[in-house]
Formats: C-alpha cells, structure tokens, sequence
C-alpha cells in the first residue's frame, strides 16, 4: 500500500508521533521518504527533536539515517549542517533558536544523509512548515521527539501518522488495546457549535470553568490535579459542562459524585491533554464521564513494528491483522515489509 498518493492529496503538514520510543517513527519516516523519491513529491522535513543520527544520543543504541532526495527543503541547525552527508544549499536562517544552534532552512542540493532538528516551540514549527510550503515542498513531515506529546495536538499539522509496535508490550493484545485506546481518545467527538462553544472559545480561558445556566462560571483553579472534591462542590443540577484548560487526570474524575458525573460534559482543549490508562477510562466511561474537546486530532495511518529491542517480536500479519480488527477503518502498515 502507498500512503502517500493518498496523504498528498488531502494534507500539507503530517506529524509522525510514536507511542513509545523504538516503535519505528523513524522507520516510518524513512518508508514515506522513499514514497516521495518514487513519486516525485517534494518533501519537506524537520523533527521536534534531533533525527538521523546513527547512534541515539541517550541510549547509545543504533537508529536509522533518514536519506533525503535532491530538492527536499530540510531544517538543520548550524552544528548539524557541516556533519551532513547530503550537499545543501543553505536558503534561509530562521529566527529560531535550539540546543544545536540557529535553526537553517537548506534545499538539497546533493542527495545523501542529514541529521535533522527543528525549533522547540510549536507555534515556530507551525510557521516554519509554512515557509516550507512556500519554499516549494508539497508536504511538510513533522518527526516528532518520543517526549512531546503535544506534537500531536491539532493546529501543529493537519493529520498524525501513529507509530505503535512490540516495545510497547510482550503481549499483542496489549499493544492493540493501548494503540487502540491513543486513537479513541485523539478521535473523541468535538464539542458543537453553539453558545456553550461561543463562552469557551471567545477567549483564551486558562482556568477551570463551569458553564451554570447557560453562563460561564471561572473557577480559582488554573490546573485539574487534585481538584475532584473542589469540582464536586461546585457542580450542581445547573451545571451543563466543565472545561479543564491543562491536564486531565483520573483524579479529577474519581472524586466526582457518579451522580453528577453523568449529568456533565468535561471539555477539553485538545485530546492531548488526556493522561488516563486504558482500565481507569473504561471503568469512568461506564460511570459516566462524557468528554468533548474544542479540536480533535486526525489520524490518517497506523504504522506497526513487530520487533522489539528487547529481544522479542511478533508475526508482523498477525499484528497488522490484529490491529486492523482494532481499528478497522484507519490504514494499518508494516513498513519494514
């Protein structure tokens, strides 16, 4: 299966997110580069961590070089520029700072092999991709570092390609249910139009709020953790919908009147914000808990790594079967096959 005729045609911007770090994100990365070079697609390419190195920084084990076609617009900081294998044709110095040093925007010019890094901030990612688009890419690919789950949150790119694999259990049906579960919650229902959409989103709230009435109600809460008993003394038969502006927990649940959990709606900015395990949210949404967000994320493809580095690995059809079943209508790839 070719992902990228369909990519292409309905997204600019695609993060590449994994589930865990060694679940083949850049394994993904690289099958979708060879896509573009037989295709003829221009690409685009940064990464909100560090990319293409042969030896990973932290654990010292080996990591796939990304090779990049001629014309691919790339970024690179300076102290990555000179290590590249790959000729490159420096096109613009951005404003943007990281640890590796002023981030460079670079065509190239000579096809071969980079280590690729990005700015740290979304919102200069955001931007960034913009001038890629510019620059002539057809598509931006945002490989994103295993710690920053908020390189899945909507407005960062149009869709994520969801990297899942072996490392994340021993047992198959467990890294279906967890991949199975991440993709629920990135898909939960957005909250419709309407006045209660109109109080949450006319400003930027930054506090707990209720919506009582009809009206919103600001809460002295600016985070979630520990405010379950705090929110069950607020909550009462008036009370519609909760919004949490940051993290939301099981504790934020747990010490809600079931009573009155069924009778709201939780709002959230986005599913990114959600850090509740698969048993914990199954035993709330049989107590209740209904959850709307303002956006949701667009999962365009599943991608699998049946091997671990742990020394196991599973049949690689029995886990793209298995998460096919899971998730029937998202594609589900091995892309080591």
């Amino acid at each position: 299966m070719y992902l990228l005729d369909e990519l292409s045609e309905k997204y600019k911007r695609i993060s590449i997110v994994g589930m865990a770090k060694n679940a083949g994100k850049t394994t993904a990365l690289n099958y979708l580069i060879e896509e573009a070079m037989d295709e003829g697609i221009t690409l685009g390419i940064t990464s909100t961590g560090r990319d293409g190195e042969g030896t990973d920084v932290v654990t010292g084990t080996d990591k796939p070089r990304v090779f990049l076609d001629t014309d691919t617009i790339v970024s690179v900081p300076k102290q990555l520029y000179e290590m590249a294998d790959a000729g490159l044709e420096i096109v613009k110095m951005t404003d943007y700072g990281s640890s590796l040093g002023q981030i460079m925007l670079c065509r190239v010019v000579d096809s071969g092999y980079v280590q690729v890094a990005g700015p740290v901030i979304n919102a200069q990612h955001v931007e960034m991709c913009e001038e890629m688009l510019r620059l002539g890419a057809d598509l931006v690919l945002i490989d994103g570092a295993i710690d920053r789950k908020s390189i899945a949150a909507p407005g960062t790119s149009d869709a994520i390609i969801l990297s899942t694999g072996a490392v994340l259990s021993r047992k198959m049906s467990k890294v279906v249910e967890e991949t199975a579960h991440t993709v629920n919650l990135y898909r939960l229902p957005n909250l419709e139009d309407g006045r209660e959409r109109d109080l949450l989103t006319e400003e930027n709230i930054e506090q707990i709020s209720l919506i009582r009435d009809g009206q919103l109600v600001t809460l002295d809460r600016s985070t979630g953790l520990g405010a379950g008993k705090f929110l069950d003394s607020k909550i009462d038969d008036k009370v519609t919908h909760v919004f949490v502006p940051g993290a939301f927990t099981h504790s934020i649940v747990a010490d809600i009147n079931p009573k009155k959990l069924r009778n709201i709606t939780f709002v959230l900015k986005d599913p990114t914000k959600i850090f509740i395990g698969t048993m914990m949210w199954n035993q709330f949404r049989k107590r209740g808990l209904n959850i709307k967000v303002l956006e949701n994320i667009n999962v365009a493809a599943i991608t699998v790594n049946p091997t671990s580095p742990g020394g196991y690995a599973f049949d690689h059809e029995e886990l793209v079967k298995a998460m096919q079943e899971a998730i029937p209508d998202i594609p589900v790839i091995d892309v080591r096959m």
